[in-house]
């Protein structure tokens, strides 16, 4: 629940500068002078990258959680005992320990949504938040592909 709270805090002020520059940039652009026409309409092409940006990361959020209740209702999440730092972290040797049997899950099914999950779970509990954000938008991918 906290994470949700953050989230809606970081978006409400994400919004709100969106709405600061995009006043500005209005602003800027009603001088009439050439300088000011040109920042004006360069800031405004920064809100709408931003909304963009914010939009696909919200989106992915929802999705992967979506991902994650639905395979744990199917019994899919991985349960593997591992140690956890005192933040509840697992700890990084037992999620390189992971990592190798989730991979060879993908490469035994490529087309399995729930493969690329777990191995994008691996990938996190390894520390490689890039690799296991890509790993789960395969997963949303795989499995919008299924329906």
């Amino acid at each position: 629940m906290s994470v949700r709270i953050g989230v809606a805090v970081m978006a409400a002020l994400l919004a709100l500068y969106i709405a600061l520059i995009g006043w500005r940039a209005v602003q800027l652009v009603q001088t009439g002078e050439p300088v000011g026409i040109a920042m004006g309409v360069a800031l405004i092409a920064l809100p709408l990258i931003a909304i963009w940006a914010l939009g696909r990361e919200l989106w992915f959020g929802v999705r992967a959680e979506q991902l994650a209740r639905r395979l744990e209702a199917e019994g899919g999440l991985p349960d593997d005992v591992v140690a956890t730092t005192p933040s509840g972290r697992i700890s990084r040797a037992d999620g390189d320990a992971l990592f190798p049997r989730y991979r060879a899950e993908v490469e035994a099914a490529p087309d399995d949504w729930r493969a690329w999950f777990r191995l994008s779970l691996a990938y996190d509990a390894a520390g490689d938040r890039r690799r296991a954000r890509g790993a789960a938008r395969e997963a949303i991918r795989r499995e919008a592909a299924t329906r």
